[in-house]
């Protein structure tokens, strides 16, 4: 018997990771495809007329096993990975690609959709209903159900050479990123780097049986290093080493592949009828149009270059009195980080003791607990798929509690109030890929009377304990564990009827609102002031540190925003443009159309795109501008907040709809009810300058 293919027998159906090995997931990807084809099947060959339930609603809880097991699967591939995962996943993605092809394609099960889509009014539809119908079809055209049958096969082939390279590109980046190490064994070379960094450098260098220090690419290891070390020329090659990822020659660089990617996304939008692949991919996005966005894109530039180039000419004066006289690139955290002190008497080591993982943790879920009324009681049972992982059951309290309230079993009610379970796994590894990200093992629905609740999972990289010392964080990296909290939030509250509109399953351009949204309690004193304690001693935070926090949140606002634009420009043309990038390097298209928002000399050595996993491997393609567009949006629902008090019920109740509410509505709309107004990009441009 292969665990994989059977109902889990765990607690709250949890992934079963203990028993799971890597030989089960090829067999049980064969036979839950055959066992969801067949679900299929008996859609297509119902002898009864299409109806929304025995064609729409069927379809919508098909494959379930094959989900669960699809998203075990890729999630531990980007969490936990290994060579023979790898392996299976240059085997694997083809064969979902193409099963995913088939269901899209197959003109039976079209017919019934469209019968039904073109016969809705005839049906008593609730709104969710309208929705799923709307999108069902929409899905259906946009994969290729109106095209002939020499068509809808270029079309599977596209579709699974992308999924294939779209795979490589990430395993490249992997690669490329494990691939280099500084060793290090003079400690002058370390000057200005804190204690704690040096630790964790040392500790890196003995796991791999070298004396002195080592500095790796992975952004724990790199960002303190690039802020903190007085060797510039040292700074230079580190960053050189990092925009070299996947850049420069060599079998894990991506250049052709970012050729090939993006022409293979551009044929498949003419396939389908689009002038290109932004068109193809903004017409399902609150931004609607490549117009709307560059034009977005392009007003904030206006708007913000004149304060990023204000911002660097100050760090040009500071860099100059340091003796520096051509500030580069990768001059610019250490510099930045010198001035952060200056006016602000603020530095990362200083506050990290502040801000001990544990301590932070349990903030977040506290402010849950008040906004929300959640509570958060770890599992130390449940299966887990690496020691360092942790898992917490969360409930829902009948009235929301206090910030910073450590959960117990007194404030939880019985297991009918089980609202999700949240996997948290928070250290670097080298199986694990950089970054960190909110992911599920499990949607929300509700079928047959049950309310089957989502099973969440956040992942980071923040630096490991030490022996003397438990995980401390940067603020950056406080920020980063609500934003994805924030995100995980819109999972567990989740409340739909259909899996496929549940949670995160929301326009692309909607999806970070309650991940930014949430990392703006972050610099509100009130709020810190309740968890920023010295992991030794206790003592809260000084208020001068507290009130610097809050000041210090809009530093280098304008230098942020301008890369923000430039990564969301490049994005843009990669995928509008993309006859240009078949005649010039992919070094030479990037600084093309990122010129305009660049501060600092272009290096001819480095290039970010083949390293830009977010619109290559992730789902960004066409997208990216989203981050900035989400801005908007939680600036302003922020902005609501402080009007009617950060923690009043009212307003967290209001918000707490537009989170459980998934896709089943237009986002517009959702935000509307909330807010009871558009946003305004006022309210952006208010909180970033002033």
């Amino acid at each position: 018997m292969n665990i994989l293919t059977e109902k889990f027998n765990t607690p709250y159906h949890a992934a079963p990771f203990d028993k799971i090995k890597n030989e089960d997931f090829l067999p049980a990807f064969t036979s839950l495809i055959e066992q969801s084809e067949k679900e299929i099947d008996d859609i297509t060959q119902n002898s009864d007329a299409a109806t929304f339930e025995n064609t729409i609603e069927a379809l919508a809880f098909s494959g379930e096993q094959l989900d669960r097991v699809s998203n075990i699967f890729f999630n531990l591939n980007s969490a936990e990975t290994s060579d023979e995962l790898q392996q299976i996943a240059q085997e694997v993605s083809p064969i979902l690609t193409e099963y995913s092809s088939k269901i899209s394609q197959n003109e039976t099960l079209f017919k019934r959709i469209k019968k039904v889509f073109e016969e809705k009014n005839e049906y008593n539809l609730n709104e969710e209903q309208q929705m799923l119908l709307n999108e069902t079809y929409k899905g259906f055209v946009r994969s290729g159900a109106l095209l002939n049958d020499a068509e809808k096969e270029k079309l599977r082939n596209i579709n699974k050479d992308l999924s294939l390279k779209s795979l490589q590109f990430g395993q490249n980046v992997l690669a490329s990123t494990n691939n280099y190490f500084k060793h290090i064994t003079n400690k002058e070379d370390l000057s200005g780097i804190p204690d704690a960094i040096l630790e964790q450098y040392a500790e890196e260098a003995k796991e791999r049986n070298l004396e002195g220090w080592v500095v790796t690419l992975q952004y724990p290891s790199y960002i303190p290093f690039m802020t903190y070390a007085e060797n510039r020329d040292l700074r230079k090659e580190l960053a050189l080493a990092n925009g070299k990822k996947s850049f420069g020659g060599g079998e894990h660089d991506n250049q052709n592949l970012i050729k090939e990617i993006v022409d293979l996304k551009q044929k498949k939008a003419e396939l389908l009828g689009y002038k290109n692949y932004a068109d193809y991919v903004l017409e399902e996005r609150m931004a609607k149009s490549p117009d709307k966005v560059f034009d977005f894109l392009n007003e904030l530039l206006t708007k913000a270059k004149p304060y990023a180039e204000k911002e660097i000419e100050e760090l040009k004066s500071l860099a100059k009195a340091d003796g520096t006289e051509d500030l580069q690139s990768y001059d610019h955290a250490f510099y930045a980080e010198k001035l952060r002190k200056a006016k602000y008497d603020l530095n990362d080591e200083e506050l990290k003791p502040y801000f001990p993982l544990e301590q932070v943790q349990k903030a977040v879920f506290g402010l849950a607990n008040q906004l929300f009324g959640l509570s958060f009681k770890e599992n130390n049972e449940l299966p887990k798929y690496h020691e360092e992982v942790k898992v917490y059951e969360v409930f829902e309290n009948e009235v929301p509690g206090s910030a910073n309230q450590e959960p117990t079993t007194d404030n939880i009610k019985p297991t009918n109030d089980f609202k999700a379970l949240l996997y948290v796994d928070y250290f670097p590894r080298k199986g694990k890929r950089a970054g960190a990200w909110m992911t599920s093992y499990k949607n929300q629905y509700k079928k047959d009377g049950e309310n089957s609740r989502p099973h969440i999972s956040i992942v980071c990289n923040f630096s490991k304990p030490t022996k003397d010392a438990p995980s401390l964080l940067t603020f950056q990296e406080v920020t980063t564990l609500f934003h994805e909290f924030g995100h995980a939030l819109h999972g567990m509250m989740a409340d739909t009827q259909y899996p496929n509109l549940s949670g995160t399953s929301v326009k692309w351009d909607f999806v970070e609102l309650p991940s930014q949204f949430l990392e703006n309690f972050c610099y509100e004193p009130e709020f810190l002031k309740t968890f920023a304690r010295h992991y030794k001693t206790g003592e809260v935070l000084p208020d001068e540190k507290i009130e610097k926090i809050a000041q210090s949140k809009n530093f280098m606002e304008g230098y942020q925003t301008m890369r923000q634009i430039g990564f969301g420009l490049l994005d843009m043309n990669y995928h509008s443009k993309t006859g240009d990038l078949q005649n010039v390097s992919v070094k030479e298209f990037e600084d093309t159309y990122t010129k305009e928002t660049q501060l600092y000399p272009a290096n001819p050595e480095i290039a970010m795109s083949p390293s830009f996993s977010h619109i290559f491997q992730g789902g960004y393609s066409a997208g990216y501008y989203s981050y900035k567009w989400a801005e908007v949006l939680d600036a302003d629902a922020f902005q609501y907040f402080k009007e009617t008090g950060i923690f009043n019920p009212e307003t967290a109740a209001k918000f707490k709809v537009l989170l459980s509410s998934g896709g089943t509505k237009d986002p517009m709309e959702l935000y509307k009810n909330f807010r009871g107004s558009e946003p305004k990009v006022e309210s952006l441009l208010k909180r970033a300058f002033g």
